[in-house]
């Protein structure tokens, strides 16, 4: 399934590909999205990166305050999903 056909999609992806130095980053998170969705995603990344360091979930979910329940969908999509996460954290390593 294809979630990035539509025009408002599409605008999404090329505004993130535009930015080019992390205040700019920084600045559109801000903007595009609530403080409390940039705290989850960011909780997502700590999950996965030691996900990738084959930490088991408890100590995940102590660490990063985590649900068993995200640290599972943050699995699922790290070893079935697109490829997103490993592609990230393959870059930022």
């Amino acid at each position: 399934m294809d979630i990035f056909k539509g025009e408002n999609e599409k605008m999404l992806v090329k505004a993130i590909m535009s930015l080019k130095t992390e205040a700019e980053c920084k600045a559109f998170l801000e903007d595009v999205m609530t403080t409390k969705e940039i705290i989850d995603i960011s909780q997502r990344m700590g999950v996965v990166k030691m996900l990738d360091e084959k930490i088991p979930y408890g100590a995940i979910s102590k660490a990063t305050g985590a649900s068993s329940t995200t640290i599972s969908r943050v699995n699922r999509a790290y070893t079935y999903g697109t490829g997103g996460y490993k592609t990230v954290l393959k870059r930022i390593k």
